[in-house]
């Protein structure tokens, strides 16, 4: 009996610290985050020469991948239909013309991303099938884009790409090309790439030591051309690898503690891809990633990708995101399956049928014919991330494309590429999408006429832009004001099981014009969910807007509306407070010109004024159900 005793008194006591035990946990995952990564770095002109590989291949392909990738090709039948594909990708290029130094806007970029593409294709292919009409391109190819007058420095990531791209091919098919093209590609390497990279006084070279996607693909790219120009240049190499040693770092803690890439899903393949190509080159050059891939989240990010990735295909896209995944997806993720053995990662309905596979095409085969199946983790229905974007996921179980997804977040506008977004959701039921992120949109187009887009100051105009600002968002707005960009919106609580929920304290986006808000996200069943407010204003409170982005016919009822989009009907029930309506804001055409336009894009919003509130709390409960 006393035995019994103890028991309930220790279980009471458990329940009773549970909520504090939540918020140590958080607290320790948040400071996590912002743990010191710092890389190995013990490379000088001597490490180099001891180090550097003696034989050629050595960026990713090594004369014994090739081997084992050879071997694959006999017996694999996913990596023979890969590189079926890529023969047929290989031909589609000889049929085009070759790249001309073109500017869209003040960007390069298009023209890298495109030589990338033919360079990783044409030269894996050359490899295997040593066909000498697509020697012959890989030979133009690389004298037309090395007798540019530049790679346009004014805009880094064109040359970080561009010298992929002339890395791969010269350390791939350097020994089949005539000494004189690989001269000229070695001298454009040092002279186009890599000596500008060192003038930090040229425009947007913030990249050196910045924390974003710019830092990774900048660094990775310099990475790769100074392992293929180490041989006859090994003191601006060292020089080069070791500042990006130290500097990669900077975006690499950005993963931590969970894997959370804070740009949202489609930077988070671009960021993480150059981070992989880093590791990767270093590796088969140099032996070692000197810690890249064992820093803190870095691994997990594949599994975030594939948590923010819907059923249907669709991505949560927040920040600047497209909306989405593709191949460049699927093709990063055979990386890290290659890496960790896991079949979580693994696309194989990519593989068996691929298409728009990406400027790293023909490292996808190297990465495919490495993986071996060790283990297949299961991915949990009910899951959420902590760092400077935190996301929570809930989702139905099994492959089927139409089953449940909810996705919200906090997070805070000031980041790279960050939204006014905070609180937002997005939410998937029987096929569709009702509930939507207006996510990116082109950047030329803004450019071109000048607009503002990058800053992400509190008056900056990137705010004015429906898909940046919090009224373009599934989330609560007080005062009609824009969302404070340097508020942050944590996630203070989250619970697993049949009914998952996860709460969100967005108080301090709201310059202090309301004492609190917290949103709380409840999973009631594989049909429904509801999304509560728990909001105690103060005397600076005025309104309460409550919205919602989707792109469903509305038919409004006494208690909230039935929404229908593709033969389907999902009701919005207003449980709380009674005796308020929904007003529906059409969105297409958007409010500005310049705006992203979505078709039959709209904003359904409940208004509240804060007077009508008891004691100034209360709570705004909307169900979001399919019968």
């Amino acid at each position: 009996m006393t035995n019994d005793l103890t028991m309930i008194r220790i279980e009471r006591n458990f329940w009773r610290l549970a909520p504090l035990m939540f918020l140590l946990i958080l607290s320790f995952k948040a400071s996590a985050q912002h743990a010191n990564v710092r890389l190995e770095n013990p490379i000088s002109v001597s490490y180099i020469k001891t180090n550097l590989a003696r034989t050629s291949p050595k960026l990713i392909l090594t004369p014994q991948i090739e081997r084992e990738l050879k071997q694959k090709l006999k017996t694999d039948q996913l990596v023979q239909n890969y590189y079926r594909y890529l023969t047929r990708e290989a031909d589609t290029i000889l049929t085009k013309p070759l790249l001309k130094r073109e500017l869209e806007g003040f960007r390069l970029l298009f023209v890298s991303r495109e030589m990338l593409k033919r360079m990783t294709t044409l030269c894996m292919v050359y490899r295997i099938d040593k066909n000498p009409e697509i020697l012959n391109r890989i030979d133009a190819e690389l004298k037309a884009v090395c007798d540019f007058i530049d790679w346009n420095p004014q805009h880094f990531l064109d040359i970080a790409e561009m010298s992929l791209a002339v890395a791969l091919a010269v350390d791939w098919i350097g020994n089949a090309l005539p000494p004189e093209t690989v001269r000229v590609a070695k001298t454009a390497l040092i002279e186009k790439g890599i000596n500008p990279s060192f003038n930090e006084q040229g425009k947007r070279m913030f990249w050196i030591n910045s924390s974003n996607n710019w830092n990774a693909v900048c660094h990775g790219g310099m990475i790769a051309a100074s392992l293929v120009i180490a041989d006859e240049n090994p003191a601006i190499a060292a020089k080069t690898i070791s500042r990006a040693l130290d500097k990669l770092p900077n975006s690499l803690k950005e993963y931590a503690p969970d894997g959370i890439y804070p740009e949202g899903p489609t930077y988070w393949g671009y960021g993480t891809g150059y981070s992989v190509i880093a590791a990767n080159t270093l590796t088969t050059a140099l032996g070692k990633d000197f810690g890249i891939s064992d820093s803190p989240g870095f691994l997990e990010s594949g599994i975030f990708n594939l948590h923010v990735t819907a059923p249907s295909g669709y991505f949560f896209n927040f920040a600047d995101s497209g909306d989405k995944k593709d191949g460049d997806d699927s093709v990063l993720r055979t990386w890290f399956a290659a890496k960790t053995g896991d079949k979580v990662y693994f696309d194989q309905e990519f593989y068996e049928n691929p298409q728009d596979a990406g400027r790293f095409a023909g490292l996808a085969l190297i990465w495919l014919s490495q993986y071996k199946e060790k283990k297949a983790t299961a991915l949990p229905a009910n899951w959420y991330g902590n760092g400077s974007n935190p996301v929570a996921v809930f989702r139905g179980q099994g492959d089927n494309p139409n089953q449940f997804f909810l996705a919200a977040k906090g997070g805070r506008a000031s980041l790279s590429h960050g939204n006014m977004d905070a609180g937002t959701f997005v939410f998937d039921l029987d096929g569709v999408r009702w509930v939507l992120d207006p996510g990116n949109q082109r950047y030329y187009l803004l450019n071109k006429i000048g607009f503002n887009l990058a800053g992400h100051c509190q008056d900056c105009p990137r705010w004015t832009l429906l898909t940046k600002n919090n009224q373009g968002h599934s989330t609560i707005t007080v005062n009609n004001a824009d969302f404070d960009v340097a508020g942050q919106a944590s996630i203070v609580d989250f619970k697993d099981g049949q009914q998952p929920e996860v709460t969100i304290d967005m108080t301090d986006l709201y310059f202090g014009n309301i004492h609190s808000v917290k949103r709380r996200f409840v999973k009631e069943s594989d049909r429904s969910i509801l999304v509560e407010d728990n909001i105690i204003t103060n005397d600076s409170t005025q309104s309460i807007t409550w919205g919602l982005m989707t792109q469903a016919a509305i038919r409004l009822t006494k208690d909230g509306a039935v929404l229908n989009q593709d033969g389907k009907e999902l009701r919005l029930t207003i449980l709380d407070p009674k005796g308020l309506s929904l007003s529906v804001i059409s969105l297409d055409p958007p409010p500005l010109e310049i705006d992203k336009t979505i078709e039959n894009l709209k904003r359904i919003e409940i208004r509240m004024p804060a007077y009508i509130l008891d004691e100034r709390q209360g709570l705004i409960r909307v169900r979001l159900a399919m019968d």
